[in-house]
């Protein structure tokens, strides 16, 4: 009996060629409502660069709004997409799509949005990649709705079958409680076509909201190499268990059991709003075709982060975005993005 080949999964790396990037507009009924104007600027700061490498797809409840705004900020349209879909906020990494190749096809994996554990609420977010799914021009990408509560920022690929996760996210039971580290594995392996699964059992930022997102803390990038956050500062609450973190990223080894090459980040100075501790963090950049955008707090650590991630990405633009205003709502650059990779955009402006 000939039985079919074997369905090939694979979740490509961020560094791998992209369509566009997908952003979610901030409006009135976010949390950003108070510093709006603020935070605006951020966002079409974002677009201009990510526009002249490739295209953004904006996601909005006020299409005409964001239209207005980018055209008076001189921007080129011709390289933007504005979609109308309703969101609770504007962290697209967590509630949009996380893109797999299935037999060299691109898939949207729609996986539930529950606010970080139902910390915020989530309803309309956790709809938005549905709604994606159904515009013309994303017809080349095929749609799977997944029964798993997983967020993009928790998990980092390589594109190679090796996935790196925190096991303080993905086993925390305010996501999936009715599975053990064994049942995500199993899940992680059926969705992704991962078969090396890397746990950091260490690392947490003060103010992060969301049970240690592996964005905020190590990122997996080309060559075997592993960007981390590293904190010197003995007196900081953060040193001992980033200490700890360093120690296990030393101790995890490639698919071919190889050693990783580990490349520590800066640690930003202490950042506060109104007394609370903000989660500044060089590990939230987000790698585009020809460049890489990364966060940056007016702070003396930033040109030490662009040189450092620059030795990683050479062939790269490296393109400081000031992230201030993002971190006052707990999150950075890479937490407001998500890459749609090359294959799934089928352009009718």
């Amino acid at each position: 009996m000939n039985h079919p080949p074997a369905m090939t999964l694979r979740f490509p790396a961020e560094w791998e060629p992209q369509d566009a990037v997908l952003l979610a507009w901030p409006h009135e009924q976010t949390d950003w409502q108070p510093i709006l104007q603020q935070v605006f600027r951020v966002y079409i700061e974002l677009v201009r660069q990510i526009s002249r490498f490739e295209a953004v797809i904006i996601i909005t409840p006020q299409p005409k709004g964001v239209q207005v705004l980018l055209t008076n900020e001189q921007i080129d349209l011709t390289q933007i997409f504005i979609v109308s879909i309703e969101t609770n906020d504007t962290w697209v990494r967590d509630f949009g799509p996380i893109t797999i190749f299935s037999n060299n096809r691109p898939v949207f994996l729609d996986f539930t949005f529950n606010g970080w554990g139902g910390k915020f609420a989530a309803e309309k977010d956790n709809q938005a990649t549905k709604q994606l799914n159904q515009i013309t021009a994303l017809q080349n990408c095929r749609y799977k709705k997944i029964a798993l509560t997983l967020e993009g920022g928790s998990i980092e690929s390589d594109g190679a079958g090796t996935l790196l996760t925190t096991s303080a996210c993905l086993l925390n039971p305010n996501r999936n409680p009715h599975l053990d580290k064994n049942g995500i594995i199993a899940e992680l392996k059926k969705h992704f076509g991962c078969d090396h699964i890397l746990w950091l059992d260490h690392g947490w930022l003060a103010g992060d909201d969301t049970d240690s997102h592996i964005d905020t803390l190590a990122r997996l990038c080309p060559d075997n190499t592993i960007l981390y956050v590293r904190c010197d500062d003995k007196k900081d609450q953060h040193y001992t268990e980033l200490k700890r973190m360093e120690q296990q990223l030393q101790e995890f080894t490639t698919r071919t059991d190889a050693p990783f090459q580990l490349i520590p980040l800066p640690w930003p100075q202490a950042h506060f709003d109104e007394g609370e501790r903000l989660p500044a963090t060089y590990a939230n950049f987000l790698v585009i075709n020809g460049a890489v955008l990364v966060p940056t707090y007016d702070d003396p650590a930033d040109e030490l982060a662009l040189s450092t991630i620059s030795q990683v990405f050479p062939d790269r633009d490296i393109i400081g975005i000031d992230c201030q205003t993002l971190i006052k709502q707990h999150g950075s650059l890479h937490c407001i993005t998500m890459q749609l990779p090359q294959g799934i955009l089928s352009w009718t402006h």
